[in-house]
């Protein structure tokens, strides 16, 4: 079931009746559970719409049905993050106050995957809402690393790139606000594709903060990434910040030659704060760009760095308290005895279903947008990320990406995580913020292992410059 074929060889073999598909679902669900009960990926399997699509796509097959053939993700697994809506299965979003919630319909990304005969065999642990970035926030049980179940994962996608590293012929849905493909993608040595902001629809997405919520890719290889890429991107008439852009071929980037192209070291993200393992790697990673052929310079890029974090979280936070108002107990969801007045009913759900970190964001978020301290908080925020965006603009006339590492330390263990305070948990996403904060498309390509833990280097690139990702990302050798 862990196979190394390549997904291709796989739906080849899905269209050709090499393989059962049924049967391999059934064998594929039992080896999720195994994953499961080791590891903790995902909150909900949904083993039975996961057979019934399987049953579906053999009575197709068997009826020699000639639009089956052309499906691109034919029997292929596909997890989703539990803040993507699936039809009829639990989503949650990592929350007690969302617990026994089953949407009436699919999100934008399930119904594309849906359409192309991907499989959809669970949900995906993760942060509650993505507040985290060590999957640690979670109301249903914390995702352990593939490589040292005393580890982190990563967050807030923790589950999707742990499960990616863990099953063969899968790929997974992630999300991210601000980090939360990458930085789990690095822990977990697979490939992680954060798009454009507008480039996936985000329809069926339960929102953390909506002027940074990006759904992507996670996979084992640079290929599956570019694959589930293919499928989920694309304009969405029912999602107002859904770009009206020509979709791209992303698989026709994998292997083409780098030669020639401009790479950016960013000079802040290396030094202070950073593992030397970490540093060590991401320069291996480098090195073989430039024996690839790209010419590699070094750029200062302050603005992103010293003040990503300050503006990630006060925008973030400013949002995030905003989308957690709906959240009362009446309509879905946690509920608890309608007793009282308004006020007391809606503090007595909160309080008693909302976790720690998002009762913190929720004050935060709040206080922000209050009168009198919104200007100088949300509004100044938002100043400094139009700033950082006309640095990062700036840059790219010169060069076609940017590298620096995904995360600055190694994945640690829960029990030093336990030993952080708040802020040094969100110092932690330093070099994820920025590209998050302006909507920019990154990737993190593993380069290494150091104690048996896997390194990962982070590459941004322009707006809906995805393809030039791949292509940088597919010339770095995969980490052994």
């Amino acid at each position: 079931m862990t196979d190394e074929t390549t997904l291709k060889d796989f739906i080849s073999k899905i269209k050709n009746n090499e393989i059962d598909v049924v049967e391999y679902t059934y064998k594929l669900i039992e080896e999720c559970k195994k994953i499961n009960k080791e590891y903790g990926y995902f909150n909900t399997i949904s083993e039975e719409l996961a057979l019934s699509q399987a049953k579906e796509i053999k009575i197709q097959l068997k009826q020699k049905n000639k639009e089956i053939k052309n499906k691109k993700l034919l029997g292929v697994a596909v997890s989703a993050k539990d803040s993507i809506c699936v039809k009829g299965v639990e989503t949650t979003a990592g929350s007690k106050i969302l617990q026994g919630y089953k949407p009436l319909f699919d999100a934008f990304v399930i119904q594309k995957v849906k359409e192309e005969g991907g499989i959809i065999i669970g949900k995906t642990a993760q942060d509650e809402f993505g507040f985290g970035t060590f999957s640690m926030n979670s109301a249903f049980g914390i995702p352990k690393n593939p490589f040292d179940s005393e580890r982190s994962c990563g967050g807030s996608s923790g589950g999707a790139a742990g499960l990616s590293r863990k099953l063969g012929n899968h790929i997974a849905i992630g999300e991210s606000t601000g980090g939360s493909i990458t930085t789990p993608a690095s822990f977990c040595g697979v490939y992680g594709l954060c798009p454009t902001y507008g480039r996936v629809s985000r329809n069926g997405l339960i929102d953390f903060s909506n002027s940074m919520d990006k759904i992507g890719p996670i996979g084992k290889t640079i290929e599956d990434a570019a694959l589930l890429m293919n499928v989920i991107s694309g304009h969405d008439k029912n999602d107002s910040t859904s770009l009206n852009v020509k979709n791209e071929d992303y698989e026709s980037y994998v292997k083409k030659s780098i030669k020639g192209m401009k790479i950016g070291i960013i000079k802040e993200a290396f030094g202070s704060g950073v593992e030397m393992e970490v540093e060590k790697n991401v320069y291996n990673g480098i090195e073989e760009l430039e024996e690839e052929g790209a010419k590699v310079e070094e750029i200062s890029l302050e603005l992103p760095i010293k003040y990503g974090i300050a503006t990630y979280y006060m925008i973030a936070a400013s949002e995030a308290s905003t989308n957690l108002a709906k959240y009362c107990g009446m309509r879905y969801g946690a509920s608890e005895k309608l007793e009282g007045s308004f006020n007391e009913y809606f503090t007595k759900v909160r309080s008693n279903n909302f976790g720690e970190e998002a009762k913190r964001r929720i004050i935060l978020g709040t206080f922000a947008r209050m009168a009198g301290y919104r200007d100088a908080f949300y509004l100044k925020a938002a100043k400094v990320r139009t700033l950082m965006i006309n640095e990062y603009k700036k840059a790219f006339k010169k060069f076609d990406a940017l590298v620096s590492p995904a995360v600055s330390i190694l994945p640690p263990k829960f029990s030093d995580i336990e030993k952080l305070t708040p802020l040094q948990h969100y110092i932690i996403d330093v070099m994820t913020v920025s590209p998050n904060v302006a909507g920019l498309p990154h990737l993190n390509v593993p380069v290494g292992f150091e104690k048996n833990l896997p390194i990962g280097m982070l590459l941004i690139a322009d707006h809906l410059q995805e393809g030039k990702l791949i292509q940088i990302g597919s010339a770095v050798e995969k980490g052994k």
